[in-house]
């Protein structure tokens, strides 16, 4: 296949710049993954699409504050850092604007003071690898700093962190959040174990790969970024348990479905894992572990828009998208939904 299969025209209007409140007002586009069928709901009618004993598995990922704005030491010049991947202690892979400023060796200085950093390496893509200092924790101290690292499509500043965080975020490492669980509320998943939903976790830590663009002409030539997950015992327990009694295995969102398909790959079976995935899913790909998907609606030619074409067919797909387009959906990290059962 090609990367051009996968695009599709969207005014820039459809592109979401705030989140809606209540989180789970958004839309939802249903679309029944036998027949492509479509109905048109909000969010919070998912209730009636899930059954006493399915499972939901959500990524409980939080994302961190990682961009930060500092100052040369030397000169005062202003350079913005954006904290990338953490490799030991306070030393971290960053991503640096203008990366000229900053060479191995040179020192910047955040908030006054509150924390500085030595550039201690440059990596072969260009990334800076570097050590940062601060009195008491770092992560507190990143908090006060940081602001949220908003995909480039966003130009509206975010009012509230909080908002580009899932209500049930709790393990810090993303770059990004994993947008699909951006429309629970505590009350509705609430609702859902009160219906005899099960819920489960998994950790996926989104890197900025996720934004990457393909720019092979094919599809099956494109490198994927690697993110670090674990799914846990507990989890790995309740998906078995699910499947056995006949429930069905529903992701929210493509983080938690490539953490599942990875570790079925990898290890043969459902259980408890962890390690670092590059898995890559694209039409011709066979599922092992899920019967459905939550999720948002993904830039063209992107490597998500590939994922649910794999899960729920090609031509389905884009017909779907070419429907929301028309009925003005709202589009990626702050619009509507997809549920695909």
């Amino acid at each position: 296949m090609k990367t051009s299969d996968f695009y599709y025209e969207l005014p820039e209007e459809l592109i979401a710049q705030t989140p809606v409140e209540p989180r789970d007002s958004s839309r939802m586009l249903v679309m029944n993954k036998q027949t492509g069928e479509l109905q048109h709901k909000h969010f919070y009618d998912i209730i009636d699409y899930l059954n006493e004993g399915d499972c939901l598995i959500l990524n409980d990922s939080r994302v961190l504050p990682a961009r930060i704005y500092g100052i040369k030491e030397q000169t005062g010049a202003n350079v913005e850092f954006l904290l990338l991947r953490h490799i030991e202690s306070k030393r971290w892979e960053t991503l640096v604007k203008p990366g000229k400023k900053a060479k191995p060796g040179t020192r910047f200085v955040f908030g006054n003071g509150l924390m500085h950093c030595t550039v201690a390496d440059v990596t072969d893509e260009g990334n800076r690898i570097v050590d940062f200092e601060c009195d008491g924790n770092f992560y507190e101290t990143l908090d006060k700093l940081g602001q949220m690292p908003l995909p480039p499509y966003i130009h509206e500043k975010l009012k509230d962190k909080e908002r580009y965080q899932t209500v049930y975020s709790r393990e810090t490492g993303s770059a990004a959040a994993p947008t699909a669980g951006l429309h629970f509320t505590k009350e509705l998943l609430a609702k859902l174990k009160e219906k005899g939903v099960k819920i489960g976790f998994v950790t996926l830590h989104v890197g900025l790969g996720t934004f990457r663009p393909v720019k092979v002409d094919d599809v099956t030539k494109h490198h994927m970024h690697s993110e670090h997950y674990e799914l846990p015992q507990e989890t790995a327990d309740l998906i078995n348990e699910t499947r056995k009694n006949g429930g069905r295995v529903i992701s929210v969102g493509t983080t938690s479905c490539r953490t599942l398909e990875t570790v079925a790959k990898k290890e043969g079976k459902i259980c408890a894992s962890e390690g670092w995935t590059d898995i890559f899913i694209y039409p011709g790909f066979e599922f092992e572990v899920l019967d459905g998907l939550i999720t948002n609606f993904h830039l063209p030619e992107s490597t998500l828009i590939m994922l649910v074409s794999a899960f729920a067919g090609y031509d389905n797909i884009m017909n779907a998208y070419k429907t929301a387009v028309e009925e003005k959906y709202r589009f990626f990290s702050f619009g509507d939904s997809m549920a695909i059962i």
